[in-house]
C-alpha cells in the first residue's frame, strides 16, 4: 500500500493529462515560402522585361522621321482589311513588302509566332480555325526597328526603282517627266533636261544607280 501511495506522488507523464502535454508548434512552411518567393521573382522579372521593351519601343519611334512613322501607319491601315487593328500572315507579308521588306515565308511566320497571338472566335455557333495575328503596336515596333537597321543605300536604291520604270538600271528624261507629272510638279522640259545633264557623269543621257547614290549621299 505504501508503494501505491509513493507512486501517486510522482508527477504525471507527458500526455497523461492536459497539464503535462507539450505545446504544439506550427511546422515551418518552407515549401509555401519558397514558392511565393519564386512567384514574386518571376513577376518582377516580367515587369523589368516589359519596362525594357517599352523603353526600346519609345527609343525606336523617336529615332524615326515623321514621314517614316506615317508610312508605317498607312501600310498597316491599307492592309488591315477588316479594320480590327490586327493583320494575318498574308496581310503582314504585303504590308512589309510595301515598306521595302520582302521577307520569305519562314521569316514572316517566325515574326507571327514570336510577337503575334491567336485569333478568337467571333461567333460561338460558327466553327473557328485559329490564326496567328499581329497587332498594330507590335507591327509598329518591328517595322521601326527594321527601318532603323536598314542601310541608307537600300533606301536610296528603293527610291531609284520608283523612278526607273521597267527596271532599265537608269533614269532617263521620260522617267523624270512621268514622276513630275505624278507628283503634280509643273516642271518645264528644259528644267528636267538640265537635271539629267547636271548629274549625268558618263554623258549617256541618263542617271544610273551609282550617279543617283552620289547625288543622294551628298
Amino acid at each position: 500500500m505504501a508503494s501505491s501511495a509513493a507512486h501517486s506522488a510522482f508527477p504525471p507523464r507527458y500526455g497523461s493529462s492536459a497539464l503535462g502535454k507539450l505545446p504544439e508548434r506550427p511546422m515551418p512552411t518552407f515549401g509555401a515560402s519558397t514558392h511565393q518567393q519564386r512567384t514574386d521573382l518571376q513577376r518582377a522579372e516580367r515587369a523589368r522585361e516589359l519596362k525594357e521593351r517599352e523603353e526600346l519601343e519609345r527609343e525606336a519611334q523617336n529615332q524615326l522621321s515623321e514621314e517614316q512613322r506615317q508610312e508605317i501607319v498607312e501600310a498597316f491601315k491599307l492592309f488591315d482589311l477588316d479594320k480590327d487593328q490586327k493583320i494575318d500572315y498574308h496581310e503582314l507579308k504585303v504590308a512589309m513588302k510595301a515598306l521595302g521588306f520582302d521577307l520569305p515565308k519562314a521569316e514572316i511566320l517566325s515574326i507571327l509566332q514570336t510577337h503575334g497571338s491567336l485569333s478568337e472566335p467571333s461567333n460561338p455557333n460558327i466553327p473557328h480555325h485559329p490564326r496567328l495575328l499581329l497587332a498594330f503596336k507590335e507591327f509598329q515596333t518591328i517595322m521601326a526597328q527594321r527601318i532603323l537597321a536598314r542601310d541608307p543605300r537600300e533606301e536610296i536604291l528603293r527610291a531609284f526603282e520608283l523612278f526607273d520604270e521597267g527596271g532599265k538600271g537608269k533614269i532617263n528624261l521620260d522617267d523624270l517627266r512621268r514622276v513630275a507629272r505624278e507628283l503634280g510638279e509643273g516642271l518645264e522640259e528644259e528644267e528636267l533636261a538640265a537635271m539629267i545633264e547636271e548629274f549625268d557623269m558618263d554623258s549617256d543621257g541618263a542617271i544610273n544607280r551609282e550617279e543617283f547614290l552620289e547625288i543622294c549621299m551628298q
